[in-house]
């Protein structure tokens, strides 16, 4: 802050007009809300604007750079997620980044200044298909645990097998927001969809056999679900789901509980 003060008393002693002084301070603010490492500029203030720290995706950044962007964020923040770091490469940072875990599930090193509670009231509940789908929907699961939210995970209970699922339909529709994720022809998200006075946010997979084009088809067979209340992020975006309904939950927690 010296240069703050700096520049207050040079206005103050009349040594800076007004204009300049205006200038120097959007300069000084600038500064302060990004943090320029060369090849990557942390926006130091998201958090304070929406909510939520900055979240690294490490798919395509090498150690070096997931590792720098982390430690740059942990001074100024209280949580961090680093999503699409394969083990490989956690291996090396968290040994280097005090109080760092790796969820080799979700594919995900999270960091918290302080033990991870839970903050919200009501859950999210995340709902899979199957097994080959259960890094997508850990990433949606640990996101929303790390806006605050308590997670129930109801998994393996694909279409294959319907009356899975119906074993578990008092939890999924106790929660405030319902993450699907699922492979293949993608049914799942329309039939919970079907089931449930709640959002649905659906999420395809890359699972399934040639025809199903590395998710496509079920991406496809979202977008077209005639169930309502339904809304469909991208192929394998486990991250947005789980953001968006740790949002929700969040919301109705203001709503409920108004402070």
């Amino acid at each position: 802050m010296s240069g703050l003060d700096d520049l207050l008393k040079q206005v103050q002693a009349g040594e800076l007009d007004l204009p300049v002084a205006k200038t120097r301070l959007e300069a000084l603010w600038q500064d302060r809300r990004v943090d320029d490492l060369g090849f990557a500029q942390l926006d130091l203030e998201r958090e304070q604007r929406v909510g939520f720290p900055e979240v690294v995706f490490g798919e395509g950044k090498t150690r070096e750079q997931i590792l720098a962007i982390l430690q740059r964020l942990v001074l100024h923040a209280d949580r961090v997620l680093a999503t699409r770091v394969d083990a490989d490469k956690a291996e090396w940072i968290v040994p280097q980044l005090a109080g760092a875990v790796y969820h080799p599930e979700a594919r995900a090193v999270t960091w918290f200044k302080q033990t991870r509670l839970r903050v919200h009231p009501g859950y999210v509940a995340v709902v899979c298909a199957g097994t080959s789908d259960l890094p997508v929907a850990e990433e949606a699961a640990l996101t929303a645990e790390c806006m605050g939210s308590h997670v129930e995970r109801v998994y393996d209970v694909g279409v294959a097998g319907i009356h899975r699922l119906f074993r578990r339909l008092d939890v999924i529709r106790g929660a405030n927001a319902v993450v699907v994720a699922a492979g293949m022809e993608g049914a799942l998200a329309s039939v919970v969809g079907g089931l449930v006075s709640v959002p649905v946010i659906a999420v395809p997979t890359s699972i399934g056999y040639g025809a199903s084009f590395q998710g496509l088809a079920a991406l496809l067979s979202m977008l077209n679900a005639c169930a309502p209340g339904i809304s469909v992020v991208n192929i394998d975006n486990g991250f947005g789901a789980g953001y968006n309904a740790g949002l929700i939950n969040q919301n109705l927690a203001k709503v409920v509980n108004p402070t």
